[in-house]
């Protein structure tokens, strides 16, 4: 007679997070309501922005900037997926942050300059990165403002196309409609621009 072995079920049903990515872990456990993983979580990555700022941004602006991005982590955390690399999903918020500070930089004479930066500081080289960004911004100013906003919104910032509708005034479908329109309009643009 064959013995059955049942396995005890899971308690979760969201994907484990990779075994080296802790942070990936503790976001999870802030995500089911555990507040002592998130307060460890933010204390953690709080140290490792700061650090990633000193290299990239003069001394002045590294305190603010890493703020503005724990509060971007807050107010995004729900759009976290457990079981998704968790220091890419923090690396991609810190490097948005980034480049908002250095166009901060070139927009107010009285911000902080590159000058105070010290000489030995090593910066990653991210001028494609923002060049494409200055070139995505000058794409979509060539857009209907309906549609660059909510493609802005949902494809840029990752927001749902409900929270566009209600940030936009437009409905869902409008919003879905808008994107399509925007995009192919987009592809005109650069195929235009190619050839």
């Amino acid at each position: 007679m064959l013995a059955v072995v049942r396995k005890p079920p899971r308690e979760e049903t969201a994907l484990p997070a990779a075994a080296d990515d802790c942070w990936g872990d503790l976001m999870a456990a802030a995500q089911r309501g555990n507040g002592g993983a998130y307060t460890r979580l933010l204390t953690e990555v709080d140290g490792w922005l700061r650090r990633y700022y000193a290299r990239r941004l003069p001394p002045s602006m590294v305190e603010d900037a890493a703020q503005d991005t724990l509060l971007t982590l807050h107010v995004r955390r729900h759009t976290y997926e457990p079981g998704r690399p968790f220091k890419a999903w923090l690396a991609g918020i810190a490097r948005y942050k980034w480049i908002d500070r250095l166009r901060a930089l070139e927009r107010d004479p009285a911000a902080p300059s590159a000058e105070g930066m010290s000489e030995d500081i090593a910066i990653d080289d991210h001028g494609p990165a923002i060049v494409c960004a200055l070139l995505l911004r000058e794409l979509l100013s060539q857009l209907r403002p309906s549609e660059s906003e909510v493609i802005r919104l949902v494809k840029l910032e990752g927001l749902s196309i409900e929270e566009a509708s209600e940030r936009t005034g437009q409905s869902t479908s409008l919003v879905k409609v808008n994107i399509h329109r925007g995009l192919s309009r987009l592809c005109e643009i650069a195929a235009a621009e190619v050839i």
